[in-house]
């Protein structure tokens, strides 16, 4: 086990794999000589060379066209669109060309591409730089959709991505990157330290897609999340006391269903958190579930902590965060029922 940050998890995890396998190429805006914005591709281009990791023009459809295009030839791109809220020019690469290749030659192509993205907030980087796009993505049938909350999963997974034979965007919460993340405060108190977060293992291994866990077990209220919502989740129910079991998705799509109707059957109460705004976020999707497998076992309504319906606020971004405060409101008043 070596102490690491997620940026050195997700870094650790490309290394593997473009070790492991010749076929397996990283491209993305100044991602090679660079290192990317986020260092997450730092020295990957001086050991691999730049054929193997390489910047690419500022075009988010071309990067994505290209990758499909080589993965169809056999190659295993793993690109990085520079901040989730670039990847709109390459929606239409995204859902109507890497979802259906599978599908539209009847088997024949598939599309084993891994499209990275920073996403959500903490960064004071306003509409264009902190949004949570991830419901856009868990529309679309024939994509993976991964948020991972900790450097072992984020390593592990990133692994399962790239080895996976069909296309997975891999949402990667900034507020996590560096750490320590603090779930307990509203605002940051070291937003961008140095220290590391987790125990990850130096070599190879995965961790399977589609499959939730159960970071906290409870019998009084089930609290599901997902990427920094998790640790924040955590902090509140800490604080409140309350027997919680807190679930984090970790993989939104596939969904692990099991684990949830598991979990709200036996404590007949639950809450759904996230960053991205509360219309037709991805929790409005889980408690449709939650309302159909567990109705009979449900004792009050599920409730939605997520943030705002408005544009995302620049200078009010940490009032904007589901924080533990919200939550915990939330607890109080769902334990009263």
């Amino acid at each position: 086990m070596t102490r690491m940050t997620m940026i050195e998890a997700v870094r650790s995890a490309m290394d593997i794999s473009m070790a492991r396998d010749d076929n397996v190429v990283v491209f993305g805006e100044d991602v090679g000589y660079f290192g990317g914005v986020f260092r997450a591709t730092q020295g990957l281009q001086a050991k691999y060379g730049k054929t193997r990791c390489f910047d690419t023009p500022i075009s988010e459809s071309g990067i994505v066209g290209t990758a499909i295009g080589m993965a169809a030839y056999g190659l295993k791109p793993c690109v990085e669109i520079q901040f989730a809220d670039y990847m709109f020019p390459a929606y239409d690469q995204i859902t109507q060309e890497a979802a259906r290749i599978r599908y539209r030659s009847n088997g024949d192509f598939t599309c084993p591409i891994v499209i990275r993205m920073p996403t959500g907030g903490g960064i004071f980087g306003g509409q264009t730089h902190s949004q949570s796009p991830e419901a856009l993505f868990t529309h679309v049938c024939g994509l993976k959709v991964i948020v991972p909350s900790n450097p072992f999963d984020a390593k592990g997974l990133l692994i399962s991505s790239i080895e996976d034979p069909d296309p997975v965007m891999f949402l990667e919460p900034k507020r996590l990157y560096n750490g320590p993340f603090d779930g307990h405060h509203d605002r940051p108190v070291v937003p961008w330290s140095t220290h590391p977060l987790g125990d990850v293992p130096e070599g190879h291994y995965t961790v399977p897609i589609g499959k939730a866990k159960v970071r906290r077990p409870g019998n009084d209220v089930t609290v599901i999340a997902y990427g920094t919502m998790v640790h924040v989740a955590l902090a509140a129910v800490e604080e409140t006391g309350v027997d919680a079991e807190v679930i984090d998705l970790r993989s939104l799509l596939p969904l692990d269903l099991d684990t949830i109707v598991q979990s709200v059957s036996k404590t007949g109460r639950c809450i759904m958190v996230h960053e991205a705004t509360l219309t037709s976020g991805f929790g409005a999707e889980v408690v449709s579930l939650v309302q159909e497998h567990c109705f009979y076992h449900l004792e009050v309504p599920v409730i939605r902590i997520c943030g705002w319906d408005t544009p995302y606020p620049h200078a009010q971004e940490w009032d904007y965060f589901p924080g533990p405060q919200r939550i915990g409101r939330a607890l109080a008043e769902i334990m009263k029922a």
